[in-house]
């Protein structure tokens, strides 16, 4: 067997550690600065979106169904109490992310119901006693975040979801603690190497799984288990560049699989196990079942790495299905220069509602539109059916000329794009694959 040279290892690490990093920089992104309409978050705190996303949330394939509350979690000060208010019926979901972007835990509609509801978030190994009747979600790492998600019918539909949020509230169940924040790589680290410098300080300080922790023994030559100095401020030079070369390598490799090898048939993607990759921590609102966990550990990294890529912080199939198409019926890439269709015969089956959202490639990006319409699904005023039940979107740059047309329409950017249908609450025909999304047609 030959060794693994610091090219390959660097390479294999960037897919290891392409989704701590990537969550991680969103995490101090939200935290710093805040990210579309969410503004600076405090640790523990929740950030509360004040209307629907659209192209100033540079955050990778954003929903345009739900308003956005985020609440960045450091529990090195212990645990948490979470208030849940009731929110009468109507849609959403808390999903609970750690470092390594696996989903461990979830409320809301579909979970733990719609009823006003307290919680306590414990750090990993907490052995205290919670509250008298509260019930414990007990995070992996000591820095993740809930991302919360309030289903919006549109601009008048916001008051009552602000309603929610201010109602949505964390609090120490010990005050007064410090807190230890997310650790600052080394300065002075050659941009080139700066991927390797945030994987080796924060795989340190937000361990995974043992089993995760014992694959990390192979990237010891190349430094990342070093503790203290940075190996990457003064390394030799052939060694950095080797490095850099392997690092681009990987990025590369997660490039390729986050556009597949699907052939170009028209078929969308229905990606039902694209968030399996928690082996585990699969705590309440999850589901602990042999389907929704990926067999092979060593398939997850890859896997988790594209999820990362392509749709940071996304949902289990179960809560929400995702389906994404690359190419028309005909083969053709998706384009804007095209005007296409979208006919469904049946709509898709769900609990709650279902959309379908736009975004450019290979950012995977909302685009500004004449009509700021950046999604488009059964919770759309004045839509148009046939008289047959049917329903037919049009997707295209242009602005329509026809009325039920434009009424029926999601505007596409000027040149490639993937559309992304989502599915709340999908029920079994979406989750079996007996039910399938039509293809897109070009006019």
């Amino acid at each position: 067997m030959v060794d693994a040279t610091p090219e390959m290892l660097a390479a294999e690490a960037f897919v290891y550690g392409y989704p701590l990093v990537a969550d991680l920089t969103m995490v101090d992104t939200i935290h710093r600065r805040g990210m579309g309409s969410i503004p600076p978050t405090g640790w523990n705190t929740f950030g509360h979106g004040a209307e629907l996303a659209g192209p100033d949330s540079h955050f990778v394939s954003v929903n345009n169904d739900t308003v956005y509350s985020v609440a960045p979690l450091d529990l090195s000060g212990g645990p948490l109490l979470l208030h849940v208010p009731d929110s009468a019926g109507a849609y959403y979901v808390l999903q609970f992310i750690d470092a390594w972007t696996n989903n461990f835990a979830y409320l809301g509609r579909r979970s733990s119901g719609t009823a006003e509801q307290a919680w306590l978030i414990a750090p990993p190994h907490w052995r205290g006693a919670p509250p008298e009747g509260v019930p414990v979600i007990v995070a992996p790492t000591l820095v993740a975040a809930i991302a919360a998600r309030h289903a919006c019918a549109g601009p008048e539909d916001l008051p009552r979801v602000r309603a929610l949020q201010d109602k949505l509230t964390l609090t120490p169940l010990e005050a007064g603690r410090e807190l230890a924040g997310l650790p600052e790589p080394a300065d002075g680290v050659p941009e080139e190497l700066g991927f390797l410098e945030r994987l080796r300080v924060w795989m340190a300080a937000f361990p995974p799984a043992p089993a995760d922790v014992e694959f990390q023994h192979r990237f010891a030559p190349i430094g990342l288990l070093d503790r203290g100095r940075s190996p990457y401020l003064d390394g030799p030079a052939d060694w950095a560049r080797s490095l850099a070369k392997g690092l681009a390598a990987g990025r590369e490799r997660v490039e390729a699989a986050s556009v597949g090898t699907v052939e170009p048939t028209g078929e969308w993607t229905a990606n039902l196990h694209l968030f399996d990759y928690n082996l585990d921590h699969l705590g309440p609102g999850t589901r602990d079942e042999p389907q929704w966990k990926v067999a092979d550990r060593r398939a997850t990294y890859l896997t988790r790495a594209v999820a990362a890529r392509t749709g940071l912080w996304g949902n289990h199939a179960y809560e929400a299905a995702y389906a994404t198409t690359y190419h028309d019926a005909e083969g053709h890439p998706l384009d804007g220069a095209r005007a296409y269709t979208l006919r469904f015969e049946q709509p898709p089956p769900v609990g709650a509602f279902w959309s379908v959202t736009m975004y450019d490639t290979p950012e995977y990006l909302l685009v500004p539109n004449d009509i700021d319409r950046y999604s488009i699904g059964d919770r759309t005023p004045g839509l148009v059916h046939a008289p047959d039940g049917s329903l037919t979107l049009y997707l295209q740059h242009r602005q329509p000329t026809d009325a039920e047309e434009f009424a029926n329409w999601l505007p596409t950017p000027p040149s490639g794009f993937r559309p992304m249908a989502r599915m709340y609450q999908p029920q079994d025909a979406i989750l079996d694959g007996s039910y399938r999304l039509p293809p897109i047609k070009p006019r």
